[in-house]
């Protein structure tokens, strides 16, 4: 299936022990767990795995041809000017600013949009190799301080200091391990050694817990969380309910005196503004497509609908702005519909006009009349627009547009299609190719999806992928899956739990309708995708490995009865089921990726089909998906199709990519961002035969 002429044939794989001994029982089912070992990252023997399997793959990337090409077109590229919307506390703006080949983005001050930056804070000075991220922030309402978070490694831990904005000094209170949370401050501004302990669970350890301080300063809002599932329980405490603000609970064990608004986990609710007791929420509540309703904290049974869900279209967003308006979000097909609505009625007022694409910042509060919008395509790295809506008709205009130097979108073609999945569902997908390509068969095409967890996947600007469809002539596709969010709660239930196939049964008709209609053949076809798009890749390569001739698997989870028992495993149960409960068990093992790799020239009459040159991505600081997924698998992957046999038909190779100082994608310096790229595409050139073109 691929050219394989200049690797060695076969590939020396390392030998890696198997403990056939490791059996567990699952209600009645044994179930084999040979390479169990490979989930302590500090055994000696595991880190002797690792380091082979790095020689093994290093081996295989050296001989790759197109690599250095890659790098350095991916490097060209990636090297200009990038920015983010500007936010505005107080007096002051913020925004983050990349010069080009930075590792980290850098975060800047301006007194007025016109006015002459500063660094506020410059994440790449706190460590020599960039590896060091900023992961979440705040500023205080009066713009007197900065709340940040610091990750290491990609690490989702992360530790939490302030800085005063005016001279830039850091202040000693600091917030250790700290994990999935945002920063919001009360209105006063008091430091760390003067709070209290507003919530604690003891008795749910499993639960998530959000808090924020309402925009007017008079709320704090809890949301709890028990999974991923786009539901959660919402309490909340007025802090004019303490005489002497915080101090009368300073020093004290009490806990805030929340009010259970929403105690049960049978919806989503977001809110998105109050008038004092009125508040407006987000939500998903026997609206699968989301609507916005109103409360009355004084009348808390009596609910009123302020904007109505749409038959058609999903509501990603509002935020409320200029007082008394809207800015709503809707997802039309995958693509980003604006409109201004008014905040009291929902009665529609404008429509924003935007290109086909994705709007991934709208950065305003209600108190301002400009709002700051991000915008990117395929085909557009970004465009920050700056909307004035103090006029009749909101004035748009372009405040800053990225521009990379060597692109021409003119060379490129975008179109959605819809294919038809097992069960006659129409599942859209996007395709992304140079201009009046030849229907043939012939050229490489890169298929990626995600498909879990309510997570939507729309358009958006990749140098590395611009690159592969300009110099190695490549088609890339995005199938919106079921599972997903593109279509709303039905959507993403009909692709999760006990309806998990539906998943792999659209993304393999997605692959066979780029075969059918000419774009690519089995052998030309890779296919990628990343966390449970992982999940998604080694899925697909068990139940069709005659479908492609390559696939990425980035930090997938692979392990399907196991997942619940590390780090944050425990809450994708939700999307998931758990091997603990009988009844989704049988799900799990049916389609799990580790346990599901089988000789594919045993089952069928074709005895040349093997399994898609394979390379499965991880990282060592990866504390969400942790690396034994990728490990375990790839050790069963090489074994099963590779070793076990004396003269294996499987010539493909299996190898693994594993990352030091990286997490699970998060706050990866741009080098490291670069010199991956150019790995697996560059193993994914050489694998599908597909040849340079300058």
């Amino acid at each position: 299936m691929a050219s394989l002429s200049a690797l060695p044939h076969p590939l020396q794989y390392p030998t890696a022990r198997r403990d056939d001994s490791v059996v567990e029982d699952y209600h009645g089912v044994k179930v084999a767990d040979p390479y169990r070992w490979l989930e302590d990252p500090d055994a000696d023997e595991v880190k002797e795995f690792v380091e082979n399997q790095v020689k093994l793959t290093n081996s295989v990337i050296q001989q790759c041809e197109t690599r250095s090409k890659l790098n350095e077109k991916i490097t060209k590229l990636f090297d200009h000017p990038r920015y983010h919307a500007p936010f505005r506390r107080a007096d002051k703006y913020f925004y983050f600013h990349n010069s080009g080949l930075q590792p980290q983005d850098t975060l800047y001050v301006q007194d007025s949009l016109e006015s002459e930056a500063e660094v506020l804070l410059d994440p790449n000075a706190l460590s020599e190799d960039g590896t060091a991220s900023l992961n979440t922030l705040s500023v205080s309402e009066d713009a007197k301080y900065l709340a940040y978070g610091l990750s290491l490694s990609g690490s989702d831990w992360v530790t939490i200091k302030v800085m005063r904005i005016a001279d830039k000094n850091v202040e000693p209170d600091t917030l250790s391990w700290v994990k999935f949370s945002s920063i919001s401050w009360t209105h006063d501004s008091k430091d760390q050694s003067e709070d209290i302990l507003c919530w604690r669970d003891p008795e749910n350890p499993k639960y998530s817990f959000g808090g924020g301080v309402t925009e007017d300063g008079k709320y704090v809002l809890l949301y709890i969380s028990e999974g991923c599932d786009p539901v959660n329980k919402l309490y909340y405490f007025d802090m004019s309910e303490l005489p002497n603000g915080m101090e009368s609970f300073r020093n004290k064990s009490n806990l805030l005196p929340f009010v259970k608004l929403i105690d049960n986990f049978d919806a989503q609710y977001h809110v998105i503004a109050n008038d004092g007791t009125a508040f407006t929420f987000l939500t998903n509540k026997d609206a699968p497509k989301y609507k916005l309703v109103r409360v009355d904290l004084r009348e808390p049974t009596v609910w009123s609908e302020v904007l109505q869900e749409s038959e058609n279209d999903v509501l990603e967003s509002a935020c409320a702005v200029n007082g008394n308006q809207l800015i709503v979000s809707y997802l039309s097909d995958v693509k980003y519909i604006l409109q201004v609505r008014d905040l009291e009625t929902g009665l529609f007022l404008h429509q924003i006009p935007i290109d086909i694409g994705t709007v991934d910042e709208i950065s305003a509060r209600r108190e301002d009349s400009v709002v700051f919008i991000s915008f990117t395509s395929f085909l557009t790295p970004r465009i920050i627009y700056q909307c004035d809506l103090r006029t009749n008709i909101p004035d748009m205009k372009i405040f800053r547009e990225i521009v990379v130097p060597g692109f021409d979108r003119s060379e490129f073609h975008v179109e959605q299609v819809f294919v038809t999945s097992k069960d006659g569902t129409k599942i859209p997908m996007f395709i992304v190719a140079k201009k009046d390509i030849s229907l043939d068969g012939s050229h490489p095409c890169l298929l990626y999806g995600y498909g879990g967890f309510n997570i939507s996947l729309t358009p958006s600007f990749s140098v590395s992928r611009i690159v592969l469809t300009r110099h190695l002539g490549a088609v890339f596709c995005i199938a919106n899956i079921r599972g997903g969010g593109e279509y709303g709660e039905d959507w993403h239930k009909a692709g999760s739990l006990a309806n998990k196939q539906n998943c792999f049964y659209d993304f393999i008709s997605a692959a066979e309708y780029l075969v059918s209609t000419g774009y690519t053949q089995p052998r030309k076809l890779c296919i990628e995708g990343g966390s449970n798009g992982g999940l998604l890749v080694g899925a697909c390569i068990n139940q069709r490995p005659d479908l492609f001739g390559c696939a990425l698997a980035h930090v997938g989870v692979m392990d399907m009865l196991r997942f619940h028992k590390f780090t944050i495993g425990h809450a994708w149960t939700t999307d998931y089921g758990c091997s603990d409960n009988e009844r989704e068990f049988h799900w799990l093992i049916k389609y799990s990726p580790l346990h599901n790799v089988r000789r594919p020239w045993e089952q069928q009459p074709d005895k040349s089909i093997q399994y898609p040159s394979t390379m499965l991505l991880t990282a060592d600081h990866d504390d969400r998906v942790v690396p034994l997924h990728s490990l375990k698998l790839l050790a069963t992957m090489q074994y099963v199709l590779c070793t076990s046999l004396e003269n294996s038909p499987q010539t493909n190779p299996i190898i693994g990519r594993i990352d030091c100082k990286s997490g699970h994608g998060a706050g990866r310096p741009t080098q490291k961002m670069i010199d991956e790229a150019a790995d697996r595409y560059s193993f994914m050139a050489k694998m599908l035969d597909a040849q340079w073109i300058d």
